[in-house]
């Protein structure tokens, strides 16, 4: 099997994160991968937001806390209220990103430039774990003044977020795949 589908297929979601920063070269390669992703009518609407202070982190991490706390959703209220609550699982590079509403497909753009990222993290044995929960983030005051405190311009929407950081864990095993999402025309 060539090395790409082997990463593709081996990918996992990773929780547990050295507390140990990844490397300049390594943060450089995921985010080429992530500006190079295919984008609609070219327009590369995507915009990236790396974050990597702990001060910022943790300020992210009480403004997703107190947001789930008041999302009126019980497993998100749950997460909040928990002890260790981490949004980004303790990684220490978490990055957003964010697409020009402008665009005709900045949701769509964001999306695949996520997966590039996650996928050329695994390449590069860096663990990775997609964090879409921010959605509930950004609508709120705090979320707003968060987001203009990130230097997020104001035309672009949260798409999702990536948390990296070398694995603490043995990759997990692969979830069982659905049967019957094919189907194909000849």
């Amino acid at each position: 099997m060539n090395e790409t589908l082997k990463t593709i297929l081996t990918r996992r979601s990773i929780r547990k994160y050295k507390d140990e920063q990844i490397k300049e070269e390594e943060l450089q390669a995921i985010l080429e991968a992530g500006r190079f992703a295919p984008s609609g009518l070219g327009k590369q609407s995507a915009y990236f937001t790396v974050v990597q202070n702990k001060e910022m982190l943790q300020k992210i991490n009480e403004v997703c806390k107190n947001a789930y706390i008041k999302s009126g959703d019980k497993h998100f209220e749950a997460l909040g209220k928990s002890e260790n609550f981490s949004a980004y699982h303790n990684a220490p590079t978490f990055i957003i990103v964010s697409g020009d509403n402008k665009a005709l497909s900045h949701i769509n753009d964001g999306s695949v430039t996520l997966g590039n990222m996650l996928l050329a993290a695994e390449s590069l044995g860096i663990g990775s774990c997609w964090i879409h929960s921010l959605i509930i983030v950004f609508p709120t005051e705090e979320g707003k003044s968060l987001k203009k405190e990130l230097g997020i311009p104001d035309n672009y929407n949260f798409v999702g977020a990536i948390a990296l950081g070398y694995k603490n864990m043995k990759q997990p095993s692969p979830a069982p795949r659905k049967e019957g999402t094919i189907n194909i025309i000849r």
